[in-house]
């Protein structure tokens, strides 16, 4: 397995491991379909919550947040309602959140996480 995946896959633990200690529930984790993949669907107060996770071993090429483009966050929308019609969830409200984990080698990971970037 490639670093790259291996760092994704840490990257994607720890924002799951912050989401359920900031109180949400876990409902999938990389859920896939012809159109793309989502991170983590997560819930809260009736809310369901769609998160791309960028991880990055360091700043040196810029912040994870800056992978993400308009072109990533339209489709995320729509893998939302993909997601929403193949689960049969209807939820009053439907959100995508980014979090981004800064994961140097033998250092604590940092995150950080925009709630409602689209």
């Amino acid at each position: 397995m490639a670093h790259k995946d291996e760092l994704g896959r840490y990257g994607e633990d720890c924002a799951a491991r912050y989401l359920v200690d900031a109180g949400y529930r876990i409902v999938e984790r990389n859920w896939r379909c012809a159109d793309g993949e989502v991170d983590l669907i997560v819930e809260r107060a009736q809310q369901v919550v769609f998160v791309e996770v960028k991880t990055r071993s360091s700043t040196s090429y810029g912040h994870p947040f800056e992978a993400i483009t308009p072109e990533k966050l339209t489709r995320m929308r729509r893998l939302a309602g993909l997601w929403c019609a193949q689960a049969q969830v209807w939820p009053e409200r439907i959100r995508v959140d980014a979090v981004a984990v800064i994961a140097v080698r033998g250092q604590e990971p940092v995150l950080e996480h925009l709630r409602g970037v689209f």
